[in-house]
Parts: C-alpha cells; structure tokens; sequence
C-alpha cells in the first residue's frame, strides 16, 4: 500500500475529516488531499506532527512496524471536542459543564423510570 492510501485510512479510522486532520497537524486541507491522493512519498516534514494526531510511531506511520492493538476511545469526535474544553476560559468550562450534567440526569432519570416500568 502507497503512503497516501495508507494516510487516509488511518485517518479516517481515527475519525478525522480531512480539514480536522489538517487543523490538527498545521496544514491545509488541500496538502492533506494531496498527501492521500497523488503522493506516494511520506511528507517528512510533518511525518512526526501526523504521527502523533493519528495516536502512531512514525514507523506504525510508514508501515515499516505493524499498528499495536491500543484501547480506542470510544468516541474520537468527543475527545476532540473535551481537549477544546480544557482550553477554555473558567467560565465557560463550568456553563459546559453544567449544561452536560443536566442531560446526563435527564438521561439517569429517564433509564430509571423506564426501568421501574419494565419491571411491573
């Protein structure tokens, strides 16, 4: 498998999009779509940068050393999302914060009641 084939693969199995991937690494959508379509030579200077997003050694990378078995997240998208969080002002941390603590009661309430009803 060429470099390029390879680099979308991966980076689709990690849920990125193309210009997510290219935020993530500091390049632009349109390398990102040339490095995965008519490359068939890694991008050495952002190999290490495309490494770590994708969560691989550079060899994984490159196909030189098989990808190790990790534990996955179960939702890549929401780890994106609570890492951008983290960044954020205190403030508006704690409004997020509440806000998602008032769906995950709604949702505890709701299994429970759901719960006693299936048990009748």
């Amino acid at each position: 498998m060429i470099f390029g084939q390879r680099l979308a693969e991966l980076r689709k199995a990690r849920g990125f999009t193309q210009q997510e991937f290219a935020d993530e690494v500091g390049i632009s959508r349109r390398m990102v779509a040339y490095y995965e379509g008519q490359s068939q030579h890694p991008p050495t200077t952002h190999l290490p940068v495309m490494a770590r997003v994708l969560k691989l050694t550079t060899d994984e990378l490159l196909g030189i050393t098989t990808i190790k078995q990790r534990a996955k997240p179960t939702d890549t998208k929401m780890q994106r999302r609570l890492q951008q969080i983290e960044k954020l002002e205190v403030p508006e941390r704690r409004q997020i914060l509440q806000l998602i603590d008032t769906f995950i009661e709604h949702g505890q309430l709701r299994r429970k009641t759901h719960n006693k009803q299936a048990a009748k």
